[in-house]
């Protein structure tokens, strides 16, 4: 094959592993399981549930067997709580805080101010779904002008 074949998939790839502007998670940036979920998980298991693994330890249900009423009922007591949310760092909430008045100013009235704890938009507290789809087509250029760079 010449080289001029592989400059069109070249760009390719290139794009689409800078286009997202975060990196793809790995099993190694979450934490390990705590010793409640592996005592959940274990329970599951022992009740028949399918228990898969992650590759840093983190049990789960394997979603593609059926639900299992009785072994989460046997095992309601073990749940663990659920995680509280990763604050945002200062700098990134007061960049949401400033794309969302910038939005605003610039006519997009509905758009809603970020988690005060997570920075992150919950398009659930404003605008219709009409909307926010039309924020990529309508509204692009407003967007990028009001979105802090990556």
């Amino acid at each position: 094959m010449h080289a001029r074949h592989f400059a069109p998939l070249l760009a390719i790839c290139l794009s689409l592993t800078a286009c997202g502007g975060e990196k793809e998670p790995k099993a190694s940036d979450s934490p390990p399981p705590t010793q409640q979920e592996i005592a959940y998980h274990d329970c599951l298991k022992k009740h028949g549930v399918d228990i898969v693994y992650r590759g840093n330890g983190m049990p789960y249900e394997n979603k593609d067997q059926p639900w299992n009423e009785e072994a989460h009922t046997a095992c309601a007591s073990l749940h663990p709580a659920p995680h509280s949310p990763e604050p945002a760092d200062p700098d990134v909430l007061a960049a949401a805080q400033k794309q969302a008045e910038c939005m605003r100013a610039e006519g997009i009235s509905w758009y809603p101010d970020p988690d005060p704890v997570t920075a992150e938009f919950d398009q659930s507290k404003g605008g219709t779904p009409e909307q926010w789809s039309s924020l990529k087509t309508e509204h692009l250029d407003t967007l990028r002008k009001c979105r802090p760079a990556r």
